[in-house]
């Protein structure tokens, strides 16, 4: 924590946005805009996608899309001062897989909050990631990146 302070009070961008690094707390900071570069793909895709579907399909298409642009970026700029445990392709099936129940939990509180509580579906959207993104960043880290 208070090596994130530091670099957070020194605005020492390299520290906080490039250079390796295990510090959770760091590391949760990239994964906040990681994610918020993959929300972007992923509500775009979606709003796209939902022109020619039913949304909770577009939301399973633009869940994949968001999912690839997250794991490249993570793997990037988040975790990259962790040991790989396995190779890439087992690395992002267990990602996926975190990712399928984020996916899960996504689709749920869409449908509560679009059709039983009546909310818009891209602010149901912006609700569900949110909560999603620390189900994904802590399963992510505990699973795939711990120590």
């Amino acid at each position: 924590m208070k090596e994130f302070f530091n670099a957070l009070k020194k605005l020492d961008m390299n520290a906080l946005f490039r250079s390796e690094t295990t510090n959770a707390f760091i590391q949760f900071f990239r994964y906040i805009f990681v994610g918020g570069i993959a929300f972007v793909a992923d509500a775009g895709a979606l709003w796209l996608c939902e022109k020619f579907m039913h949304y909770l399909i577009a939301a399973a298409i633009a869940f994949v899309f968001g999912l690839i642009v997250n794991y490249v970026l993570s793997v990037c700029f988040v975790f990259n001062g962790n040991e790989r445990k396995t190779g890439r392709a087992a690395e992002f099936i267990i990602y996926g897989i975190i990712g399928v129940i984020g996916l899960g939990l996504t689709e749920l509180i869409m449908w509560l909050f679009t059709d039983v509580i009546g909310l818009y579906f891209l602010l149901s959207k912006i609700v569900a990631a949110a909560i999603v993104l620390i189900w994904n960043f802590v399963a992510r880290k505990k699973i795939i990146y711990s120590e």
